[in-house]
């Protein structure tokens, strides 16, 4: 992730180097900047060193809840909004450093609930809505789960395929990983975005265009950090091998797998996986937010080919609840590889989720007080995501900020919202108190 800061470059590795969606934002070296406007050159180069230093890891108006005119719908799955929800939401969004907007949406057999906070963007006044793009950040690594998934069950990829099979090219001591290993964070390779080089050639030009099917080649040098399999640890590294492994099993690019098994059949018009910094629009504007300075608009600082199929891909709240509750769900797997998906070991997601979390494949389970939930988180500059659904895949969340929130940026704000998460869970499962709380 990329955040804003000051502009000071030294031919030493920033000490940001954290992992590239996770990493936190440094203190801003301009606290009066104006709210976002057309800036000038110097103006553009301050916010791209903030947000490159974040990478490598206010106005609000009240809170709305029910559906858009429109796409959206009416209603909800529970009857009236819950007024708790629309105050908590609301208050996150207050929150001195809170983001300036956010949405969830709940969706149940079709129906939607729409909460929101805040504005889409600084100086509009306008919500933020389903149909708005957003970058999803390490969400994204769900989708190269459904790739890989799905190419298992029709035989074109097996969980137990190796990196020395399927991707000889890459390091010999790469070559015993597995591809379960590589979904589950279980492999061991070392994190691309950790690199000093990348970092360094990030921050010099935060819009590089990146080889995205070259980037393992930064870390192709190091040693595993563990033995596969006996330990966890989150690496950006472990996505991009998945899609490689997945080209190389089907002789197609990423982009076109994911279109084929994954937009078309889960009906996700607004989804995509750019090269480029650019969004489409409609957008949620990103910020960097470090009080007492002004937020500063990060949503196309960065490119995203340097995060590809690790966090670059681009949806809206409503396409993303549709992706999630196919992919609990389980659409389009086999009891076989279903059960491989579902087979979880002790690892949080980047940023944690609510309640206890595990990681499956490309899948964490969130077991909160009022059940449990499957699906995943990411933060990206300007972004933070939840995304998660019942195992049958009628029910789910979507939680969207338009700020990054982590243990290292905001550690207070991310554990305000987990249990707003939560909240938000127990809603979805219908799980009321006696009393009527959560």
């Amino acid at each position: 992730m990329l955040g804003l800061a000051g502009v000071v470059r030294t031919s030493a590795p920033p000490p940001f180097a954290h992992r590239l969606q996770e990493a936190p934002v440094p203190a801003r070296s301009h606290p009066d900047a104006p709210l976002p406007r057309p800036r000038p050159r110097r103006r553009r180069a301050v916010v791209a060193a903030l947000a490159v230093a974040s990478l490598t890891g206010l106005m609000s108006g009240p809170a709305h809840a029910g559906g858009d005119s429109g796409p959206d719908g009416g209603g909800g799955p529970h009857g009236p909004a819950d007024p708790a929800l629309r105050r908590g939401l609301q208050a996150l969004v207050d929150t001195p450093g809170g983001p300036p907007g956010a949405i969830a949406v709940l969706t149940v057999d079709g129906r939607s609930e729409v909460y929101r906070a805040g504005t889409s963007q600084l100086g509009t006044g306008r919500p933020p809505r389903t149909t708005d793009h957003m970058r999803i950040a390490s969400t994204a690594k769900a989708f190269s789960g459904s790739v890989a998934l799905q190419l298992t069950e029709r035989g074109a990829l097996g969980l137990d395929d190796t990196i020395g099979r399927r991707l000889p090219e890459l390091p010999a001591a790469w070559h015993r990983v597995t591809l379960r290993q590589l979904l589950n964070h279980t492999s061991g390779l070392p994190d691309y975005t950790e690199d000093p080089t990348f970092i360094a050639e990030l921050t010099a030009d935060p819009r590089r265009h990146f080889d995205s099917r070259r980037l393992l080649d930064y870390v192709a040098g190091d040693p595993l950090r563990f033995r596969p399999g006996s330990a966890y640890r989150y690496s950006n590294s472990d996505n991009i091998a998945v899609a490689l492994m997945a080209e190389a099993a089907t002789g197609r690019r990423y982009e076109k797998l994911l279109g084929d098994l994954v937009y078309r059949p889960l009906g996700l018009h607004d989804t995509s996986l750019p090269q480029g910094y650019r969004l489409p629009t409609p957008y949620l504007h990103g910020y960097a937010v470090d009080p007492p300075g002004a937020p500063e608009d990060v949503s196309t600082v960065l490119g995203a080919s340097g995060v590809w199929a690790s966090g670059g891909i681009v949806s809206t709240p409503r396409d993303l609840g549709a992706f999630i509750r196919g992919y609990a769900g389980g659409l389009g797997l086999g009891p076989a590889v279903r059960k491989q998906q579902l087979t979880f070991v002790a690892g949080s997601s980047e940023p944690a989720g609510p309640g206890r979390n595990k990681a499956g494949l490309a899948v964490f389970s969130y077991a909160t007080r009022c059940g449990t939930v499957y699906g995943h988180t990411g933060n990206f500059p300007g972004y933070t995501q939840l995304a998660a659904a019942t195992k049958d895949g009628k029910r789910s969340l979507t939680v969207s900020l338009t700020s990054q929130v982590n243990s290292a940026t905001n550690p207070r704000l991310l554990a305000t919202l987990r249990e707003l998460q939560e909240d938000f869970v127990c809603r979805l499962l219908d799980r009321r108190k006696p009393d009527g709380a959560y």
